[in-house]
């Protein structure tokens, strides 16, 4: 991995500084995501600067690593916010937002092994889900209120909606895994597979694909056609 050469930050820049450690960590990671594989060290050099400097931002590795899982949970966060602003319909919304999840995964492969590819001593993984300062909870809520949006406007029919959204995130992490990991396996496009998975397990109506346009500009269904 290929050092980056950096410009000494001026005085009152560490919060640039911190920002720069937790990119370099996160590309380290991202190459190995054995965290067992992690030195402060290893991460100093990625950055371009001396091992001391990341010890004055960091307490130990746990401490980096949790602010990389942080910053890509956020990273995931804004992703699938930014996806879902502006759609007025909550079925849209939610495909919206599932879609950009598995842009994420699809499009960051690094980034997104080393958000699910870890072990379960790593930092925050020993609480239990949403206890504390979790950012993963923080993701796993865009989707919640997503569907709940959907059962509240009665696109879906009412159910437990917090395993709702645990069996969507499972299908969707299953299938940005398989394609990674078997890219030679006929998968449907992503769309048609997040489809799919809304409508059979959200219980939404499935999206219909707009009719198409006549020579005269007229949609087949328009009494005028």
């Amino acid at each position: 991995m290929a050092t980056t050469q950096r410009q000494r930050n001026h005085i009152g820049k560490g919060d640039r500084l911190r920002e720069e450690l937790i990119a370099a960590a996160g590309r380290v990671l991202a190459a190995s995501p054995d965290r067992s594989e992690l030195s402060l060290r290893a991460v100093a050099r990625e950055a371009g600067v001396a091992a001391p400097s990341v010890y004055l931002q960091f307490a130990d590795k746990a401490d980096l690593v949790a602010a990389v899982l942080r910053d890509h949970f956020e990273q995931l966060r804004i992703a699938i916010l930014n996806a879902m602003t502006g759609i007025a319909d909550p079925a849209a919304r939610l495909r919206a937002g599932c879609l950009a999840y598995c842009r994420f995964g699809l499009d960051r492969p690094g980034p997104y092994r080393v958000l699910f590819e870890h072990k379960p001593a790593d930092p925050l993984r020993v609480r239990p889900f949403g206890q504390g300062d979790d950012p993963g909870a923080r993701a796993f809520a865009t989707l919640v209120d997503a569907i709940n949006d959907c059962m509240t406007a009665d696109v879906a029919p009412p159910g437990d909606l917090f395993q709702r959204a645990a069996a969507v995130w499972c299908g969707m992490h299953g299938y940005v895994t398989l394609v990674r990991a078997q890219p030679g396996f006929p998968w449907q496009p992503v769309e048609a597979q997040i489809e799919d998975l809304l409508v059979g397990l959200v219980g939404i109506p499935r999206c219909r694909p707009a009719p198409p346009i006549a020579a005269d500009g007229h949609h087949p269904n328009d009494p005028a056609w």
